[in-house]
């Protein structure tokens, strides 16, 4: 199977760097730079399981794809996925995968509408990486999972496939058969995390260790699930339970990276992540309250109209 990872970035490039190693057919879609800095010294990887590096990765640059792939891992932010798809898509067929993984659902709609919902599959990854100043991708943690699977729940031979080139190649990579509300599971936890943690500016630890600041994780989290649960996907229990326990544990050092995002001045998925979830919620019950959200979003949002104003 070839397999074309877009971007070489600490997501997508940890995985398919991953894969590559496993002696997968893997090609990277990258910037002209970055294939440059790749062919003269190699995508390395820093991991607390073990450093390796990618001898001169194949890669591909925008307006030099040649023809299909049999599978398209995805993952970019939110704001550069409309760029993303047009650079990726001569690498889309008639028998093409595109396995996205980023966070939120609003992607899927972006590529149901460019390459159709057949070509589509549902993903999702745990991962804590950055890509350091040389460019090599350093995992901070000995976390690494990917899982996918088909939106319909299905195990279609194709998805067999995919499994089996996932299998072995030293990430946690798991099929599943309810990718769709593993999905909003996730998203339910990182909104929650992301807008405690940035309305806040702080750890989860020092939101519950001020008065009121359990109750406000606990708000926000109740308010996603309540949305999720609208959209037709509720989430588990089991889940709640334990996104309960994380957000509000006492002397936790948790937030999200949308905080680290903001403290350095950087772009964020306000929209991705917690616009559309609002958006959802309000197309579902136009007459439905989500407070902790709505302020969470407006401080975003803040946020974004301060940083474009400052750059000019």
């Amino acid at each position: 199977m070839r397999v074309l990872v877009v971007g070489a970035g600490a997501t997508g490039g940890y995985f398919g760097a991953r894969l590559a190693a496993a002696g997968r057919d893997v090609t990277f879609l990258v910037r002209e730079a970055r294939a440059a800095r790749l062919a003269e010294g190699g995508l390395s990887v820093k991991s607390p399981l073990g450093d390796f590096r990618i001898d001169a990765p194949a890669t591909v640059t925008a307006g030099t794809i040649p023809g299909p792939f049999d599978l398209v891992l995805l993952s970019c932010k939110a704001y550069d996925l409309a760029g993303a798809l047009d650079d990726v898509a001569p690498a889309v067929g008639p028998g093409t995968m595109v396995l996205p993984i980023l966070n939120g659902m609003a992607h899927l709609d972006a590529l149901d509408a460019r390459f159709g919902p057949e070509r589509v599959l549902g993903g999702s990854c745990a991962i804590a990486a950055t890509l350091s100043p040389e460019g090599a991708i350093v995992q901070m943690s000995d976390l690494h999972a990917l899982t996918f699977g088909e939106r319909d729940g299905t195990r279609s031979e194709r998805i067999a496939r995919v499994a089996a080139v996932m299998e072995g190649a030293g990430f946690a990579a798991r099929l599943s058969d309810r990718i769709l509300l593993e999905m909003w599971e996730k998203w339910v936890f990182l909104a929650t995390l992301a807008c405690g943690t940035c309305l806040m500016r702080a750890t989860v630890g020092d939101i519950v260790a001020a008065p009121g600041g359990r109750e406000v994780m606990l708000g926000l989290l109740d308010e996603c699930r309540g949305i999720a649960a609208g959209a037709g996907h509720p989430p588990r229990e089991k889940f709640l339970e334990t996104s309960r326990g994380t957000l509000t544990a006492a002397g936790s050092g948790f937030t999200a990276s949308m905080l680290r995002d903001i403290a350095r001045s950087a772009r964020i998925e306000a929209d991705h992540i917690v616009g559309d979830l609002l958006a959802r919620g309000r197309q579902a019950a136009p007459d439905g309250a989500w407070p902790h959200l709505a302020i969470a979003y407006t401080h975003l949002k803040a946020y974004e109209a301060r940083r474009a104003r400052e750059q000019g």
